[in-house]
């Protein structure tokens, strides 16, 4: 029996996203336990796959299917929210050469394998010329897509994170926050300034010890590590697929707090991935809707219930044993506090509920600005 042409769309797709899963794999292999040495190897491998991806949308069948299935195949339903997502992805796919995607996919391995050296020997000279150049390919494909798409070149790269997403709506949802936050900030921290100063507990704090607690508490959240591991990184992020879910943080051995906040942060992402429709696994409306809802998944469990009164009366105790703690600063009441203490910062994955929107605000203006 032949297959209908939304049919085969889905075989194609199947294929294409399972090369995605590849890809994502790789990566988080590269920025876990890769030799400094296999980097080049690993920059040319995500390129080739990202290639195969690209050809597998561009080339003329898939135009033909997605064509006839519009006119013919669906109506309504799963099939034609999953048919409007190929569709996006084509169109995106289609903007760009594979010469750019190519060249795009290894400056960005490039970047990536230089700032870890960089930001060890704290040397931003050593990370410009490969971020120019990645800036500059980056520049080059907005504005095709922009072209493509009716877009401006930020709208053409956000809609990628965030599918329908707008400047002109961010804009002023921010203006808003840029208004409001700094008056906020001040009143919080005249606030603190008034109360008995919060007491961190001392160190130190044996890496083993951090991630044996994390572990404890990803699995009462309920991480399935039948499908999921964590390891360690220079950066805290949530990886690989739906049925194989990779978290990474870091570990501070003067303070476990921020390492502990990281792994559930990031249980918050995995607790979503593992939550994707199962039978629209290797199709486009199987896939995480967008940034957006990722990070409200992983800020729902850090900011809103971690940090909450009733889940800190319940892991300080795990927390205290864990590292042999005792006397004040190991009290639910003064661990609340730390954890919803206020202070600005440089670090985003380090700050608390006000500060954080501020990094992210900032990042987004300097974005635009750089894209610009």
């Amino acid at each position: 029996m032949s297959l209908t042409p939304y049919q085969q769309l889905e075989d194609r797709f199947r294929r294409l996203l399972s090369l995605r899963d590849a890809e994502a794999m790789l990566h988080w292999d590269m920025a876990t336990m890769m030799p400094a040495g296999g980097a080049r190897s690993r920059g040319d491998q995500l390129a080739t796959l990202k290639a195969v991806q690209h050809g597998i949308l561009t080339e003329p069948e898939t135009e033909f299917l997605l064509q006839a299935a519009l006119d013919n195949d669906v109506d309504d339903g799963p099939e034609a929210a999953n048919l409007r997502e190929m569709q996006r992805m084509w169109g995106r796919a289609t903007a760009l050469s594979e010469d750019l995607v190519v060249t795009l996919s290894k400056a960005r391995s490039a970047s990536e394998t230089i700032w870890r050296k960089a930001r060890a020997e704290d040397d931003f000279a050593l990370v410009m010329p490969h971020l120019e150049k990645y800036l500059s390919l980056l520049r080059q494909a907005a504005g095709s897509i922009a072209e493509k798409l009716n877009l401006s070149p930020y709208d053409a790269l956000l809609d990628e994170y965030e599918p329908g997403g707008r400047t002109r709506e961010i804009d002023c949802l921010f203006a808003e926050l840029q208004d409001f936050l700094p008056d906020y900030l001040s009143d919080a921290l005249a606030r603190q300034s008034g109360e008995p100063p919060v007491l961190k507990p001392k160190g130190p704090f044996v890496a083993d010890k951090q991630r044996a607690l994390g572990v404890r508490l990803m699995k009462i959240l309920g991480f399935d590590f039948e499908h999921g591991r964590i390891d360690e990184s220079l950066h805290p992020f949530c990886g690989g697929t739906p049925d194989d879910v990779r978290i990474t943080t870091r570990y501070d051995g003067a303070d476990f707090t921020q390492a502990l906040m990281a792994v559930l942060h990031e249980t918050g992402h995995a607790l979503y991935e593992r939550g994707l429709p199962k039978d629209w696994r290797g199709q486009p409306a199987g896939q995480a809707r967008s940034m957006g809802v990722h990070e409200s998944q992983s800020l729902l469990i850090e900011m809103q219930v971690c940090r909450s009164a009733e889940f800190l009366a319940y892991a300080t105790p795990l927390m205290a044993a864990a590292f042999n703690g005792a006397g004040p600063a190991w009290e639910t009441e003064n661990l609340l506090r730390l954890y919803t203490w206020v202070e600005p910062g440089l670090i985003r994955v380090e700050a608390d509920e006000i500060t954080y929107p501020a990094h992210v605000v900032l990042r987004y203006n300097l974005g635009k600005a750089m894209l610009a």
